[in-house]
């Protein structure tokens, strides 16, 4: 099943992106290759702000660095980044670098307060001291809230993160919407479920993991006792929400210093995920569960029913129709060499 997600006409589509200059910091992340191959499709002019050259990456992999220019350096480096947005005369800044692994967050704060937290403000710093950027989104997550007390979350709730992933991405959301409140900055935020897709490289990250370890013949590992709750929104949602949201801000002063929800508002368990994968791979293993998970959230997702009123959007993709696409993609990107 898919259900189709189109700009609302006002926004501009293919019209607003045509010829404009973009910045995409994280670019060879998931959703950054994802991201850029949509604004290539819809005709942007894009530059790549690029730490650490990735050659696995879906933007290298899919060539569509090639078609970029590319910027080498830190998010943190704010004379760079002002650098970049004056050179290329950017208009729409797309900042979503981020140190984005639970785990790694935990064994090295420090690194991911500094490219999370001091990132977000060199470059929302420097997009305020340009004349030329026009709309600013960052992309945040569910986890900015913390644990919650109801569920579905939604966007009046606090953010009550409390361990350092969590907390850094509350602090970068928080962060975003006061440039907006003080300074005037058109800047929106991006809360997603847990994105999925091709060309995820992180591992340890469940979809990933479970693919490629049935490809390998392993038993797919889950590290929680399984029966955690979350949203999973496939990459290519996430690109679109990304887009159509920088779309709205051109037009609708209402969208300055918002931060939406993006889910397909169907959640389930890791373990009930990690079946589905196997299910459509047709593999008969089972999945060893650990029950080691630490400093996570039980259970958590989403009410998009804001971005559904305010910007237009739905998911294109539900969980089968992503996952199918997914699996392809690793299919022929892990086969043996000939």
């Amino acid at each position: 099943m898919e259900v189709v997600a189109v700009s609302k006409p006002d926004g501009g589509g293919i019209r607003f992106w045509h010829d404009r200059p973009v910045l995409v910091t994280g670019a060879t992340g998931l959703l950054g290759s994802s991201v850029v191959d949509r604004l290539l499709c819809l005709g942007a002019q894009v530059t790549c702000l690029v730490r650490d050259w990735v050659p696995k990456s879906e933007l290298v992999l899919s060539t569509a660095v090639e078609r970029c220019a590319v910027a080498r350096g830190d998010v943190t480096d704010q004379a760079l980044v002002e650098r970049v947005l004056g050179e290329y005369e950017v208009r729409t800044v797309l900042h979503l670098a981020a140190q984005t692994v639970v785990g790694v967050a935990c064994r090295n704060p420090v690194g991911t307060f500094q490219s999370n937290v001091l990132g977000t403000v060199a470059v929302l710093e420097a997009c305020r001291r340009s004349p030329t950027v026009e709309q600013v989104v960052l992309a945040s997550s569910d986890k900015a809230y913390g644990s919650q007390p109801r569920l579905p979350y939604t966007e009046d709730m606090p953010l009550s993160a409390r361990h350092p992933y969590d907390a850094s991405k509350a602090c970068a959301d928080l962060i975003a919407r006061s440039f907006a409140a003080t300074y005037g900055l058109p800047v929106g935020v991006t809360r997603c479920g847990n994105l999925y897709g091709p060309g995820d490289l992180n591992w340890n990250r469940i979809v990933p993991g479970s693919i490629r370890a049935v490809l390998r013949d392993e038993p797919p590992v889950i590290r929680s006792d399984g029966t955690f709750v979350r949203d999973y929104v496939y990459v290519e949602d996430g690109a679109a929400a990304t887009t159509l949201l920088a779309e709205r801000l051109a037009v609708d002063d209402r969208c300055h210093g918002q931060a939406f929800n993006f889910s397909t508002e169907t959640p389930l368990t890791v373990i009930a995920l990690v079946e589905l994968i196997l299910e459509l791979m047709g593999s008969a293993a089972r999945p060893v569960i650990l029950d080691e998970a630490s400093n996570e959230i039980r259970d958590q997702h989403l009410c998009a029913a804001k971005a559904r009123e305010m910007l237009g959007w739905a998911p294109r993709f539900d969980l089968v129709a992503g996952l199918t696409r997914t699996i392809a993609w690793y299919e022929k990107a892990l086969a043996p060499s000939p």
